[in-house]
């Protein structure tokens, strides 16, 4: 080897030692940091030159990123409807569900056997007719604090939508910036690993599948094949309702005009956290409404009273002062906001016992010891009725048992989900480990490497001391 081509040599290997030790400190700032690939300095080698550095490879692993990408989706929806049951699980008062309706139906149902007993009592017949107040109010409640619910979940997908919207327009700079160096032979790492950043991102808000063209060009698709990204991002719109009833009726959600259908089930069918929160805000809480809404139905069918040949509402009765088709099996929507405790009953309770809140007395002779109708209620709690199986907990049962079915329901899916969200977590901590195993940065391997590159570097310096004698041996000779 002349001293000419050893002394290419050397500097061939100082440059790639040079250009290794930053690659390999950039991986070491990165430990970490999911949001960054390892980086490797690729080398070729040839007989003139030797070892030279041609590229620094992004390492990438497509199979583990997609399956990365579908965890998140499936854990960012199954963690969002949880949240929400959990939130319907707080307004039913928690473990003891104090604040059900079924719990003051219970009660009110204790406080008329009690009554009934004594039905001469006038205390008693306060006391029942406040119980009666206090189902009124659970019903109210629920249905304001179920509503209340909706408006903060649409307000949650008005945010989504947003937050959608500006990721596409970063990953459409991103993908630009890509596929500008990728025609251009530069370095495009890094907006690599902003685009997969900002994948990882939008796939919590809505599952996506990906499609890679020319250049490393990148488009973007719902998993229903909606596109979000194709050469420029696709509008995602929405129009946030921002006062909610029983009767309101949420805005689509909308993707390059397409609607965003909602997820299913307790382990549910959305992808993603804006497929869950449409779930949410237009079945799961309007159904538990239609529920509390029979649950008002029942009561008004099971305390009316008679008027000739008429039924009538009696104990209970709407604060609009409307009458109600209480016999038919059909939901009214919005009842259970509405249903009060006649004034009638409030200023005198014995007329509870007398059936005279609204109709026609049935203790016709004003007995104090008059029990029938308070007994009739009583019972009243233990046969079946019918229902509307629209509300999902069937069609026929008993006033008490249909309350308690409403608890159970909510229950069962709240139990569902949690199941469910157990799984999709851990299929996501998988998920991401294998990706971050095949595509992260492990200290000690960097650590290892960056000692090769030392060795390279003392024994190229060695080289270069070696032919720094010879040519002073050689320019000593030549004087």
């Amino acid at each position: 080897m002349s001293l000419a081509s050893a002394l290419s040599t050397t500097k061939n290997i100082l440059n790639n030692t040079a250009t290794q030790t930053g690659v390999l400190s950039t991986n070491v700032q990165n430990v970490g940091n999911s949001d960054y690939n390892r980086r490797s300095a690729a080398t070729v080698t040839n007989a003139y030159t030797g070892a030279t550095t041609v590229q620094t490879a992004r390492t990438e692993d497509a199979a583990l990123l997609k399956q990365t990408l579908s965890s998140t989706a499936d854990d960012a929806g199954q963690q969002t409807l949880l949240a929400g049951l959990e939130s319907v699980y707080t307004i039913m008062g928690g473990d003891g569900y104090s604040l059900a309706p079924s719990t003051a139906l219970s009660e009110l149902r204790d406080a008329l056997q009690t009554y009934a007993a004594t039905p001469g009592d006038v205390t008693l017949a306060s006391a029942a007719v406040n119980s009666a107040v206090d189902v009124a109010t659970a019903l109210n409640t629920s249905t304001t604090e179920v509503q209340q619910l909706r408006a903060g979940t649409d307000a949650q997908i008005s945010g989504q939508v947003d937050k959608l919207n500006k990721l596409l327009a970063q990953f459409e700079q991103a993908n630009k910036a890509v596929v500008t160096a990728a025609a251009a032979g530069t370095d495009g790492n890094n907006a690599l690993d902003t685009r997969e950043s900002l994948l990882k991102q939008i796939s919590g808000i809505v599952g996506i599948s990906t499609a890679t063209r020319d250049n490393n060009d990148m488009s973007i698709y719902t998993n229903g094949g909606i596109t979000l990204f194709e050469s420029t991002a696709r509008p995602v719109t929405f129009d946030s309702t921002a006062g909610y009833d029983a009767t309101t009726v949420g805005g689509a959600v909308y993707i390059d005009g397409v609607e965003l259908k909602a997820g299913q089930s307790s382990d549910t069918t959305a992808q993603g956290s804006l497929q869950a929160l449409v779930q949410l805000r237009d079945e799961v809480y309007p159904t538990y409404q239609d529920q509390l809404d029979e649950i008002a139905r029942g009561l008004i069918s099971l305390f009316s009273e008679t008027d000739g040949a008429s039924q009538i509402a009696g104990l209970f009765t709407t604060t609009t002062g409307d009458e109600v088709d209480f016999e038919t099996a059909e939901i009214i929507t919005g009842l259970a906001g509405i249903i009060t405790v006649n004034a009638e009953a409030v200023a005198d309770p014995t007329k509870l016992r007398d059936g005279s809140i609204s109709g026609a007395s049935v203790n016709t002779e004003s007995a104090s010891g008059f029990s029938t109708l308070l007994s009739e209620y009583v019972s009243g709690f233990e046969t079946s009725m019918e229902f509307d199986p629209a509300a999902k907990i069937g069609d026929k049962a008993t006033l008490l048992d249909y309350s308690t079915d409403s608890v159970g329901w909510v229950e069962e899916y709240r139990s569902g989900a949690t199941n469910a969200a157990e799984t999709t977590t851990a299929m996501l901590s998988r998920s991401t480990e294998a990706y971050s195993n095949a595509t992260g940065v492990n200290l000690d391997e960097e650590l290892i490497l960056l000692l090769d590159v030392e060795q390279s570097y003392k024994a190229a310096s060695k080289l270069l001391s070696t032919i720094d004698e010879m040519l002073a041996a050689l320019m000593e000779a030549a004087n």
